[in-house]
């Protein structure tokens, strides 16, 4: 398995990785103006394809891109699994497509349409298990999210969670969580939050500034019907010091327990059931 992308796709095109397809006039470089997805190839397909592409391309609509026709989920899965292939990156793979606007100046009139960029990079098969060792978090303490209509795109503008990553590799954690302008949790750095109390589990609604996770989104859909109750509800950090169990979700790893917030220290009996159940 070829572990160095050899390709990368841009608007359709196969280059050699590491060949330049921006200029410096390039809105996504000068601004951030645009969406990314990072996605699990698996088996050859897309883990969770339909909520990636629903995300994006609600997304899209939201920053007043206006895709042509021939732009759609069947084109990028296309283009995707394509790359994959070519690359030697198949069964297993991480891709990240990144949507972006063209050139251009803060107030020069907007190209609708998006471009698009595709990378690819091979996994180890253990990488979709389930953490034999409990993940240490945090809180980020330098920055917070707002609660606004921004706040669960994907966006490129990902400074503050970069700044959180980095916060957690200083600080000796393998995470850290983002808090929003209440003072609430929000998410963490590459993923959604959950915890357990009592056997209920809970969550941060959207109207707290997470990121609109596609795993969260697959979790919140089939948890009731396999028998784990979820709520959506605000979470500060002094609830996860009375929480049972914590867990972090995101799409190339779907489920990972945490042992230990603040000094506390949690069990993963649930946890361990939802990976069997609904991700295993």
């Amino acid at each position: 398995m070829n572990s160095t992308p050899d390709w990368i796709n841009f608007d359709g095109t196969l280059l050699r990785s590491g060949t330049p397809f921006l200029t410096a006039a390039s809105r996504a470089f000068r601004y951030a103006d645009g969406l990314f997805e990072t996605m699990l190839i698996q088996k050859d397909r897309i883990r969770l394809g339909a909520n990636h592409f629903d995300r994006l391309f609600s997304g899209l609509q939201f920053l007043g891109f206006a895709p042509p026709a021939s732009f759609t989920p069947q084109l990028l899965e296309r283009e995707i699994l394509g790359l994959c292939a070519a690359n030697g990156h198949l069964p297993l793979s991480r891709v990240r497509l990144v949507a972006f606007r063209g050139e251009g100046g803060l107030f020069d009139p907007i190209d609708p349409l998006p471009h698009y960029s595709i990378e690819s990079w091979p996994l180890p098969v253990e990488s979709t298990d389930l953490n034999d060792r409990g993940l240490i978090i945090d809180v980020f303490p330098d920055g917070r999210k707002a609660c606004d209509s921004l706040a669960n795109l994907k966006s490129n503008n990902y400074l503050l969670y970069v700044l959180a990553a980095r916060y957690a590799q200083d600080h000796g954690l393998d995470d850290c969580l983002v808090l929003n302008s209440q003072d609430r949790l929000a998410d963490s750095a590459i993923a959604n939050l959950f915890y357990v109390l009592d056997g209920q589990v809970y969550t941060p609604p959207l109207s707290e500034a997470g990121v609109a996770g596609v795993m969260r989104r697959y979790l919140l859909e089939n948890m009731p019907a396999a028998g784990f109750p979820v709520h959506e509800a605000p979470v500060t950090p002094e609830d996860l010091l009375k929480a049972d169990e914590v867990f972090l979700t995101n799409a190339l790893k779907g489920i990972r327990w945490v042992a230990a917030f603040r000094g506390k220290q949690y069990i993963n009996h649930t946890t361990k059931k939802v990976y069997k159940q609904l991700i295993e």
